[in-house]
């Protein structure tokens, strides 16, 4: 800053930096801050002297910085005296909470303090959270009831990505895997430790890798990145947090194996070895690569509705042929895909389920209650107790002696708890039940008369 003054102004040349006496630099933290402070107030005094008394919107985005503290960001757009379209950085100031009104009164303040008036705002545009887009109580309306024109203008990116997520969340599977994801990175980027533990481990896999030659040398190749969290307002979050886990696959499971021998408590080797588990599932990696190839198609229109120099027919387009590749995805692609989980899994020795195979009931979960299917296990082992035990069991020589026993204990129980009523009966009847309630009381005792002849009574 003391440079870029400098070279606009002799006198200030002659006075800074190396020209300057010795006790007086103007290198103290303090003095840079009250210089910078200037600078930045010239350049905000511009902008609004740009605008003047013309109209302009208000483009405003909230999110928290690496302190955890709550910062909001306000853009101004407005059109020239040439007559172009221009975006301003105006200012970030940090937010107490994050109510409607308390942002209202931050964004009111600001713009008081630069000399512009807010009925001369004719657009707001945030970035989808509810507490600024209500139509009835939040940000807009507010903002509404002084200014009528100040029509709201949604981010049409924000707007995919959330619908993106809420629609891919409505999956069980798959919101349940963003959950997972979202232990996993926490896991592994919880201390500047195990961040280093992760680069050191992928710098051993690209070593040994280049060593068997499975991958190429050349500048800019074989970057060692990190794991990225997913937040549900950030543009491609989602898609680069998945991204990010396949890039560093193999050197997230060598970090979470040493946690678990080494974790200095007993919840870190815990969590890591549950978050080892879940890493190494067939069906977390089968999501994983569904998502990735899926945000992947959707990626590329996200990232053109945030250019100012897309025009509307280039983002139909987009918007078209988005559609039309996530189709084909659904329609043709399953194979394609079943192919890299299964080429990914093997060469990461994860067990891949036989999914040829036929699934087999073992009991119909619809005819017990849940306390029911919690008392079934313990149930068993004591019927395998009393099994073992039981005299007519242990002399047992072949199979059909064994089924034969078995049946005459079914049956003997039924007897013994539904009156002796046949149990094959009673199955098909309750079973069937849809069909059994065909039948009349009438058809039901006619063909009882007609088993054989009864006694008629006299």
């Amino acid at each position: 800053m003391i440079k870029l003054i400098a070279s606009y102004n002799d006198e200030v040349a002659r006075t800074v930096l190396e020209n300057a006496p010795y006790n007086a630099k103007y290198t103290s933290h303090q003095i840079q801050k009250e210089i910078l402070h200037i600078l930045s107030n010239k350049v905000r005094k511009h902008i609004c002297e740009e605008i003047g008394d013309s109209k302009f919107c208000i483009v405003v985005d909230e999110a928290r910085d690496e302190s955890k503290r709550e910062q909001m960001a306000l853009i101004l757009r407005f059109v020239d005296i040439h007559g172009f379209i221009q975006e301003r950085f105006l200012d970030l100031v940090h937010v107490k909470d994050t109510t409607s009104l308390t942002l209202k009164q931050e964004l009111c303040g600001i713009l008081s303090r630069h000399g512009l008036d807010v009925s001369n705002i004719r657009g707001q545009g945030y970035d989808g959270a509810s507490n600024m887009r209500g139509e009835w109580n939040g940000l807009q309306a507010l903002f509404l009831k002084d200014c009528p024109y100040a029509y709201y203008i949604h981010c049409f990116a924000h707007r995919l990505q959330l619908a993106l997520v809420a629609a891919s969340r409505e999956v069980i599977p798959v919101h349940q895997f963003f959950s997972k994801l979202t232990f996993i990175v926490n896991i592994i980027c919880s201390s500047s430790k195990r961040h280093d533990e992760l680069h050191a481990a992928k710098t051993d896999e690209i070593v040994h890798l280049l060593e068997i030659d499975e991958l190429e040398t050349g500048k800019g190749a074989n970057q060692i990145g990190t794991l990225k969290r997913a937040g549900d307002t950030r543009w491609s979050s989602h898609f680069s947090s998945v991204c990010s886990l396949i890039n560093m696959y193999g050197a997230t499971l060598t970090v979470l194996q040493k946690i678990i021998v080494d974790g200095s408590t007993y919840s870190q080797r815990g969590d890591a070895d549950s978050a080892y588990n879940t890493l190494t599932s067939f069906e977390f990696v089968l999501i994983l690569h569904l998502m990735k190839d899926m945000m992947g198609i959707t990626d590329i229109l996200c990232q053109a509705l945030q250019k100012q120099s897309q025009d509307i027919v280039n983002a139909v387009q987009l918007v078209h042929s988005t559609k039309t590749l996530i189709q084909s995805m659904r329609d043709d692609r399953w194979e394609e895909l079943l192919k890299n989980v299964k080429s990914f899994c093997e060469q990461h020795d994860i067990l891949i389920p036989d999914l040829t195979a036929s699934y087999v009931a073992s009991y119909y979960p619809e005819d017990f209650t849940e306390q029911e299917k919690i008392n079934l296990p313990f149930q068993l082992q004591h019927f395998i107790l009393d099994v073992r035990q039981h005299p007519e069991m242990k002399n047992l020589s072949t199979i059909h002696e064994l089924f034969y026993s078995y049946y005459r204990a079914i049956i003997f129980s039924n007897e013994n708890n539904k009156d002796k009523v046949n149990l094959a009966d009673s199955l098909v009847i309750y079973i069937e039940k849809e069909i059994a309630e065909k039948f009349s009381s009438d058809s039901i005792i006619e063909d009882f008369k007609s088993l054989k002849i009864r006694r008629v009574p006299l």
